[in-house]
């Protein structure tokens, strides 16, 4: 079964739309959402709606839940509060409530589906060092456990030097993310797995930027949002 992976959307159509196409074209079998649809960017009710759409499986982000419910909203940046306020708004109830009763984590075709971490999933434990990732793997059974969270793409074995994807070794891997990367690279980000073979693939998709930092501004959200996704920081 080949999976496309995508998270941190972050209400980012531009990013998504750009994806999926994208996705459309290399023959994938099923796409699976790693959470945070909303949050950030201007246009979280059409992000929603495609990913309700195109998703076979959704698991629930933080900002998901601060959109919501507004639970953990004191936590977020003042940036990401103005925009969780804004993105709330212009939910319905109905989309609230979808967002508001999904899952923490998934397992399915022997794999682990999480927005941050397995240990703690409904913490939103960001994983930013070699030990902490390390500890993950008690927390999972699965060979592979997918995350996202942190908008950096990375991959982590069980076994100290074992970086490429391959039968035999477990893996924690982070897809990266679609909407706001912060690695450097302001391209789109998401990742195609085939559970057969066991081949990853993370993609770097070019989007319209300019468009995406438009409609933050319409939406008069803070200025700052749009600005960090020409640097992919």
């Amino acid at each position: 079964m080949r999976i496309a992976l995508l998270s941190d959307i972050h209400s980012n159509v531009q990013a998504l739309e750009a994806v999926l196409s994208h996705i459309d074209t290399r023959g994938v079998d099923s796409v699976y959402c790693l959470g945070d649809i909303v949050g950030y960017g201007a246009d979280p009710g059409e992000c929603l709606e495609i990913i309700r759409s195109r998703c076979a499986i959704v698991v629930l982000g933080n900002h998901d839940l601060a959109v919501a419910t507004e639970s953990g909203l004191e936590v977020l940046p003042p940036d990401g509060q103005s925009a969780a306020r804004h993105n709330e708004r212009a939910l319905d109830d109905e989309q609230k409530k979808y967002l508001s009763e999904l899952p923490l984590s998934v397992e399915t075709e022997s794999l682990t589906l999480v927005h941050a971490s397995p240990q703690y999933p409904d913490r939103w434990q960001r994983l930013g060092s070699f030990l902490v990732s390390q500890a993950q793997f008690k927390y999972f059974s699965t060979d592979i456990c997918f995350v996202g969270h942190t908008h950096s793409p990375t991959v982590t074995s069980n076994r100290i030097g074992i970086s490429r994807v391959r039968k035999g070794y477990r893996f924690l891997i982070n897809v990266g993310s679609v909407g706001q990367p912060r690695d450097g690279d302001p391209r789109a980000c998401a990742a195609l797995f085939d559970t057969s073979t066991f081949e990853y693939e993370l993609l770097r998709i070019p989007y319209d930027i300019d468009a995406a930092k438009s409609r933050i501004l319409e939406e008069d959200l803070p200025s700052g949002l749009g600005e960090r996704l020409t640097f992919g920081r």
